[in-house]
């Protein structure tokens, strides 16, 4: 079968680390990190903050810090909320948020994602909450740019959750433009179609982890598709809403 080339590409990678910058030039690049840091990015935006800088490591958020007097720092590593730091997850994250403030970030695999992909044409952060918003914006704001997915992954090893916020987000897409789906786009799709997401989230290796730790609520949040109309876009090293 020969490939329509007159339509753009919708494709996923599973993992950041199969991120190559030599081929983002000319893409829109989508980073999802539903448990926690694309959700989390996308509530703090909605709760109130002003900018979000996704730092790429602990240092680098110091760094941030500093630069950026009165800003509050999250982070986390391995799932662990680092030492003096604010919560990484959205709900308890957004609680100690004021409106305005600006928002330095680190996560384990979602900021550095981002990280990665900077030298896209765009950047955005997606997440299940956002799902239909991004996707309707990316349609109507890059209607003929391929679209990359990068799912974050967890240092090196596919996600479900990520996967499955991929998929939400192919189906989306296809709602609102012609694309041409690679296999793993396609595989995406058809992995969500018909399934319970509460559950798919809860089940899967970091949702037992973080449901053991008594998180099930910040769960419930991510695994909301289509709450959120926010969308995070990626503008002079930080993420802030896009116009509307």
């Amino acid at each position: 079968m020969i490939e329509d080339e007159t339509r753009p590409s919708l494709h996923v990678l599973v993992r950041r680390e199969d991120v190559d910058a030599s081929r983002l030039d000319g893409r829109v690049v989508v980073v999802i990190d539903v448990l926690f840091a694309t959700s989390t990015i996308v509530h703090a935006l909605a709760s109130g903050a002003s900018r979000v800088y996704p730092a790429f490591d602990a240092e680098d958020a110091r760094r941030a810090a500093v630069a950026r007097p009165g800003a509050l720092v999250a982070g986390e590593y391995l799932a662990k909320t680092l030492p003096e730091h604010a919560p990484a997850t959205p709900l308890a994250l957004a609680a100690r948020l004021e409106k305005g403030r600006e928002l330095v970030y680190f996560t384990t695999n979602g900021t550095r994602a981002i990280a990665a992909c900077e030298g896209a044409e765009a950047v955005y952060a997606g997440a299940l909450t956002n799902a239909a918003a991004l996707a309707a914006h990316i349609a109507a704001t890059h209607p003929r740019t391929p679209v990359l997915l990068v799912c974050a992954g967890s240092v090196g090893r596919l996600c479900l959750e990520d996967f499955i916020g991929a998929g939400h987000l192919v189906r989306a897409l296809r709602d609102n433009g012609d694309y041409a789906l690679t296999d793993a786009a396609l595989a995406a799709a058809f992995a969500v179609g018909g399934a319970d997401i509460d559950h798919l989230l809860t089940a899967s290796r970091v949702g037992r982890m973080l449901s053991r730790a008594g998180m099930g609520d910040e769960i419930a949040h991510a695994a909301a598709c289509d709450s959120s109309p926010v969308v995070p876009v990626l503008r002079d090293g930080a993420l802030v809403r896009a116009a509307a």
